[in-house]
């Protein structure tokens, strides 16, 4: 028994030696004290990168397929009222959403930017009591109201009982409403006189569409749109203006969901216009994107990037439609975010690196002080040193 542990003894990679022959020194010390406060805060920093989950980025081919996309927007005009601002969204497969209504909410601002909440009743041009009917006469007593679409009627029985229907019917047809004070309905509702009313007001427009998950285009512009000889173009002749301010801040745009880390690019970005008259362009490339968190949660989302362009009236050149134009293409490249957590052993691992290795790195250090002392000491001694 003697014998094994006398081997065991002769293995001792660290043989101890009597505390009389130890030397401490002043260096010795303050090389101890700086490399306990290093291996601390090295200690520390590996701590919380075990406690907070680490993310891993990984760039796959896009192979899905029949998607759709969410957009969210939140847009401010401080120069284009509400009730002239239309949304219009189209994609390359060809379907299009023309002035869009749904899932999207409007809201007035003054000049200072505030919300104005409540509108007077009566704005515009006194209401006339008997309405033209569709056969031409005025509404009489126990007699259904059935306005004309004037001209823009589908079928025989159509009606068009506000200034609004019968924008929309012209729409519809691809015609353009010159001057509403020659619709009936349009000069009980007081369309010109509102537009004049809300002159020097802006409109908020926030919400989402809801669009397949192709390339195409979303656009807010002034008028309603048609197509006309297969181009799109929007009526503005109701308006009687020459012009259309589309100064414009964007509060929030987003393809899809928020996750941790998402950077929008457009968000607070504001333009104010300086020519009279142009276009503000758009063109934004989509990068599909899943995150996995640590709790196995999955998020599909997108990032994107974006360039810009305004495009002025020139001469030669069409004229531009004045409005807001977001051009959009999606990336055949996706980005997947893992969470992951530090296993334990790789933590006591580099725990055990960082321990060992200032230690022996402050033991190198203060070796090399040491005897460089004891040769500088000998020196002086001999009256060598100078």
């Amino acid at each position: 028994m003697e014998g094994l542990f006398g081997k065991l003894r002769n293995l001792d990679a660290y043989p101890k030696i009597n505390e009389d022959f130890y030397s401490r020194t002043l260096s010795g010390g303050i090389i101890t004290a700086v490399s306990s406060v290093v291996m601390f805060l090295l200690f520390i920093s590996e701590l919380r990168l075990y406690l907070h989950p680490i993310t891993e980025t990984k760039l796959v081919v896009d192979t899905s397929r029949g998607e759709r996309l969410r957009i969210n927007f939140d847009i401010t005009f401080s120069a284009l009222p509400c009730s002239m601002l239309s949304l219009d969204a189209m994609d390359i497969s060809g379907e299009e959403h023309l002035d869009v209504k749904h899932d999207i909410i409007k809201r007035r601002i003054d000049a200072h930017g505030n919300i104005i909440e409540v509108r007077q009743d009566g704005i515009g041009a006194p209401k006339i009591e008997k309405p033209l009917q569709r056969h031409g006469g005025r509404l009489e007593h126990n007699e259904t109201y059935c306005g004309s679409c004037y001209g823009a009627e589908v079928s025989d029985d159509d009606c068009c009982n506000s200034c609004e229907e019968v924008r929309e019917a012209y729409r519809k047809k691809g015609w353009g409403m010159s001057n509403p004070d020659l619709i009936d309905q349009c000069k009980r509702e007081g369309f010109l006189q509102r537009i004049k009313d809300e002159d020097g007001e802006g409109c908020n427009i926030y919400g989402f569409l809801d669009v397949n998950r192709v390339a195409g285009n979303f656009h807010f512009a002034p008028g309603k749109s048609f197509q006309q000889s297969n181009v799109h173009v929007h009526d503005l002749l109701a308006f009687q203006k020459d012009s259309f301010n589309i100064s414009h801040k964007i509060n929030s745009l987003t393809f899809g969901d928020y996750f941790p880390g998402v950077v929008n690019t457009l968000d607070g970005v504001q333009w104010i216009q300086q020519a009279p008259y142009g276009m503000y362009q758009y063109f934004i490339k989509v990068v599909p994107t899943v995150y996995n968190d640590i709790s196995g949660r999955v998020i599909q989302s997108n990032q994107f990037s974006v360039t810009e362009h305004f495009r002025t009236d020139e001469v030669g050149r069409v004229q531009a439609l004045p409005g807001v134009f977001f051009f959009y293409d999606l990336s055949p490249i996706k980005v997947t975010f893992t969470e992951n957590h530090v296993s334990f052993l790789h933590f006591l691992t580099n725990v055990c690196a960082i321990v060992g290795g200032i230690f022996t790195v402050s033991g190198i250090v203060d070796s090399f002080v040491y005897h460089s002392q004891r040769a500088i000491k000998k020196k002086m001694e001999i009256g060598k040193f100078s």
